[in-house]
This record gives structure tokens, sequence and C-alpha cells, in this order.
């Protein structure tokens, strides 16, 4: 299956130029390995970039030569990029960097229980800007209503999720802020695995749930 939902121009462009704190990092990384659409977009966004720099280096003005690359880089037509789909080089669920920042594949994993049968890991780095957590949701369960205080990335590794009218599967990535309310949804069939990070707690509807958040840090 091909990925759908790709990173914005606004991160990637980020990305590529070293600005992401270490949590967005990781899942714009783990995104990227997972997506070869996504990999030629920053491809096409590092070749530009090199080239206004080359020629800022001549003229002495940096400051242009970033504002110009931002510029084309948002303009990269979609005709540009060659949709494929999803090669994987091994049977491991979960990509490189991610992988390697907990230990393991997903048989090597120690979850912790959210209660309603979802389940979380914690994941260690040095990053104070955001909290980044490995998600498992049970087939068919919703996650509870809530909207957020601030910026939050998705990215699905295995089964999927239903957000309103949209299907996240392997590999897409969701982007939410405080101006999204939403309950997503584990399809039927098999358990929803995600990599999460906020930069905030989550904002949930419900009064149990808020209560709860301390203790189950989310």
């Amino acid at each position: 299956m091909s990925v759908k939902h790709h990173i914005s121009d606004a991160f990637l462009i980020d990305y590529a130029s070293g600005s992401l704190s270490e949590g967005w990092s990781l899942a714009v990384a783990s995104h990227l390995a997972l997506c070869p659409d996504c990999r030629r977009r920053l491809s096409a966004m590092e070749g530009a970039a090199g080239a206004l720099l080359d020629k800022a280096s001549e003229s002495g003005d940096e400051d242009v030569a970033w504002a110009r690359f931002k510029t084309r880089a948002i303009d990269i037509k979609a005709e540009e990029i060659r949709p494929s789909a999803i090669t994987p080089k091994s049977m491991a669920v979960l990509p490189e960097p991610l992988r390697s920042y907990l230990g393991g594949d997903l048989a090597d994993l120690k979850w912790r229980a959210l209660g309603r049968g979802a389940y979380q890991i914690l994941i260690d780095t040095k990053d104070t800007e955001t909290q980044v957590r490995l998600l498992r949701i049970p087939a068919g369960k919703p996650v509870p209503e809530h909207t957020h205080e601030g910026r939050e990335l998705t990215l699905v590794l295995a089964g999927s999720f239903h957000d309103g009218d949209e299907l996240f599967a392997r590999g897409d990535i969701e982007e939410a802020d405080g101006e999204l309310l939403h309950t997503p949804t584990a399809t039927d069939g098999e358990d929803c695995i995600c990599l999460a990070v906020t930069e905030a707690p989550l904002k949930f509807s419900s009064w149990i749930v808020r209560l709860m958040q301390p203790i189950l840090k989310i």
C-alpha cells in the first residue's frame, strides 16, 4: 500500500535545514524511511538549497538565499515526484532510526498499559520540547475525544486508523493542532501501532480521562 498522507512542506523544510528538535526529527525521519515520495521531495529541497547556498557564498547574502530556498521548496510541483509503493528492505515493522531508539523491533518491546486495551512506550530523547511515545490501540477501539494544546505528529507503523473520513495506514502521518477536535479509531482486524510526538499534553473532552492524565503521562 502506498503512503497517502505525507509530511508537510513546513516540517520537511525544517528537517532539511536541521532546525527541528529531536522528537520532531525522529518522526520525520521514520516517515521518510517508509515514504519514497517524501524522500524524493527532501532530495529536491536539499538540491535547491545547495544550489542557492553556492550562489549565496559568491554574493555574500545567505539570508536572501535561505528565503529563496523556502519559496522554491514549497513550489516544488507534485508532478516532479513519481509515486511508488513501499518496498520494505526487511521484515522489521519499526523503521530506522526508530528501531534503534527502542532497542529492537515490536517483539522485543515492553509495553505499559493505559487501560481499555491500549498500551504505550515512552521514548527517551534529549529533547525538552517534545514528548515521544509508541502507542498501541486495540483494533476497533477509539482514542478518547481530544484536541491539542500544541502540534502533534502521528505516524502509523502497523494497522490503521480512521479520523473522520480519512484512513491512515502504514507510513501515513497525521499533523494535528489545537484547531482539530477528533476521535481517532483503530480499524477492525488489527491493533494500530503509531509513533506520536507532541509538544504539549492532549486536551481530552472527558473529565475522567483528564483526571488520569498525570498518572498515564499522556
